[in-house]
């Protein structure tokens, strides 16, 4: 089985991990990690996807103290692994990026910002974070709607009920896997809307690398930041491993020949040794942060 089948595969099962680990979560067996001023809204509601999704959210430090100050927003998707391994999809293993936020504001390495944690819906997931139909595995495709659904419906219920700042410049979008391909194509379509994006182990594969193709249709070269990485070791074998790196470095390759500037506005990582997990990424959140939300001098 190869790496992008067993990835598919086990995304799958994701409804039915997901539901079990709530239960876990509600029985008090998992300990919740949250760090600082953490805010839930419970189902929040999508007319255009037509379903339900939680949201989690990170303000930052003296948000509460000063409340004539506004901040940039980072919106990230699978929210359920990035706070709080009482309900990320592997137990106790999630991005620590609150812990990590909290600490890097803190030292004036990074802006205070807001992040936002938006849930996947499990057996939706794979349909919300692909732009097209993977025809060999006849899923996928609806990003699109999801778009729409994070443009015209949750970011302006964000803005209406935080301080943020609302323009693209101030407005990043990001997250893993097949997040990190769906921050890509969204950020693409909407750079007037994202300025900054987190591409994290993308599911470059996707529909026959489907985004690659996307990108190299650009006509122009958008004004949006890009932080990209991959793992060295995003794979059951050598072999898809370097199939991961293979892939990214094209992704990277295309959107230097569309006009970004490597180390500028386009910053590439490979992480030697990390594999395709929560574990991982939590170890490059720092990186992220400081290059997309730098604190300003």
């Amino acid at each position: 089985m190869s790496f992008a089948v067993r990835i598919v595969y086990g995304l799958t099962k994701i409804a039915f991990v997901v539901a079990i680990l709530y239960s876990i979560t509600a029985s008090g067996q998992r300990q919740h990690t949250l760090t600082g001023d953490v805010r839930h809204h419970k189902s929040f509601r999508s007319i255009l996807l037509n379903n339900d999704r939680d949201l989690v959210i990170y303000l930052p430090p003296g948000y509460e103290a000063n409340p004539k100050a506004r901040y940039p927003v980072l919106y990230l998707h699978d929210g359920q692994n990035l706070f709080d391994g009482a309900t990320s999809f592997i137990p106790g293993k999630e991005w620590q990026i609150d812990e990590t936020a909290q600490r890097l504001i803190a030292a004036g390495k990074i802006e205070p910002l807001i992040i936002v944690g938006i849930n996947n819906t499990g057996k939706e997931r794979i349909d919300e974070y692909t732009p097209v139909q993977d025809a060999k595995r006849r899923m996928g495709g609806k990003a699109d709607l999801y778009g729409r659904m994070l443009v015209e419906e949750l970011k302006p219920f964000i803005d209406a009920n935080y301080r943020t700042i609302r323009d693209a410049q101030h407005t990043g979008l990001g997250g893993s896997s097949l997040g990190g391909l769906v921050s890509l194509y969204l950020g693409l379509k909407y750079p007037k809307v994202f300025g900054r994006l987190a591409v994290v182990s993308p599911s470059v594969w996707f529909a026959d690398k489907h985004i690659v193709t996307n990108a190299n249709a650009l006509t122009a070269k958008p004004k949006v930041r890009i932080w990209m990485d991959m793992g060295t070791k995003e794979g059951g074998n050598a072999e898809d491993a370097q199939k991961a790196v293979s892939d990214a470095r094209l992704l990277k390759d295309t959107l230097i020949k569309k006009g970004w500037k490597s180390g500028k506005d386009l910053q590439y990582f490979e992480a030697e040794g990390a594999e395709h997990n929560e574990s991982a990424w939590a170890q490059r959140v720092e990186r992220i942060l400081t290059f997309l939300y730098p604190r300003k001098m």
